[in-house]
């Protein structure tokens, strides 16, 4: 896609951390019309090298390098380092998308919050399942629903260990529910357990809304397969969205009674990488100066979310006396 009619300005763009997450921000950059990757940055110099060579553009010694270099930057280090790397990005004066969660807790995110305040920047936190065509195909349709029962399992791979299950995974629909019900949740309950590393691994939620809806989570990082399904219900229908497939499917009541009959309709979801719809927003927001839809205000309400559904999780583990995770540091 190019940029709007009228303004053909490029944003200078730039990644730290050059790990899986970061490559692949680097790889979209390069693809988007809109933007030009000036540098890359990790403290791995190695990788970071072998990323510059691979998207063709610099390899940043320091992160003091980008002031007057970039306009906008990818955070893609590990969790421990958003908020500090975050925050020394926006004083600096760049429009920053940090990956999710935005920060370890809710100090950290308060502070990047207060960061890009301060210095009138852009940040974006990168909940990209938002930008899936499934989700986006629904947006549209949403008529107050009132239960959900979501999956989002996957097998084992040594990424994203430094975090619970909830944090790397969960955290991504926990984001898509406050947004599609749009309420304050008003009770969580949850169990989960660690199964291969010390940190929780699997892990199931029970939310309900102020207005009386109701969803269920699961997500694993410990199955044998993948799966990245949600379904909701809703007056006189029932939606099911695979994010994998990227795809959604309306089912409707046409005729009720003892013999229904049933509407099925597939949903428009344009054929769209969800990184690249979400890069693509990111720099429109770093060239328009408007809020982007996963904005810090929305990243803080999923991550306060998690912390919700964690408490509740390292609750039940010490009622029920379920391994040494149960004592962990609870000032997430």
């Amino acid at each position: 896609m190019t940029p709007a009619a009228g303004d053909s300005k490029k944003i200078r763009v730039a990644v730290v951390g050059t790990g899986e997450f970061g490559r692949n921000h680097a790889r979209v950059y390069r693809e988007l019309d809109g933007a030009e990757l000036v540098g890359v940055f990790d403290e791995n110099p190695q990788r970071a090298a072998a990323v510059a060579a691979e998207f063709q553009t610099l390899v940043l010694t320091r992160i003091e390098e980008l002031p007057g270099r970039a306009e906008a930057a990818s955070v893609a280090v590990p969790t421990v380092a958003h908020a500090e790397v975050g925050c020394r990005l926006l004083g600096m004066g760049l429009d920053v998308l940090v990956e999710k969660p935005m920060a370890v807790n809710l100090a950290e995110a308060d502070a990047l919050l207060h960061a890009a305040k301060k210095n009138g920047r852009i940040l974006q936190v990168g909940h990209v399942e938002r930008f899936n065509p499934a989700v986006t195909a629904v947006e549209p349709i949403l008529n107050r629903p009132l239960f959900f029962e979501v999956h989002r399992l996957g097998v084992f791979t040594p990424r994203s260990l430094d975090v619970d299950v909830i944090y790397d995974l969960m955290i991504h629909d926990l984001d898509i529910l406050l947004a599609m019900v749009n309420e304050p949740v008003v009770e969580v309950k949850a169990v989960g357990i660690p199964v291969l590393t010390e940190k929780v691994d699997i892990a199931h939620a029970r939310l309900e809304f102020a207005g009386g809806a109701v969803a269920n989570i699961t997500a694993s990082r410990v199955s044998t397969e993948r799966v990245r399904k949600m379904r909701f219900f809703q007056q006189h229908e029932y939606i099911s969205l695979d994010y994998a497939r990227r795809d959604a499917l309306r089912i409707g009541v046409k005729k009720p009674g003892p013999q229904p009959e049933f509407g099925f309709e597939k949903l428009n979801a344009p054929a769209v990488e969800p990184l690249h719809a979400e890069l693509e927003a990111f720099v429109n927001s770093s060239r328009s100066r408007k809020e982007p839809r996963t904005n810090g205000t929305a990243g803080r309400a999923a991550l306060e979310l998690a912390t919700r559904v964690m408490a509740s999780i390292q609750e039940h583990a010490a009622r029920v006396q379920i391994g040494s995770f149960a004592t962990q540091d609870k000032t997430r």
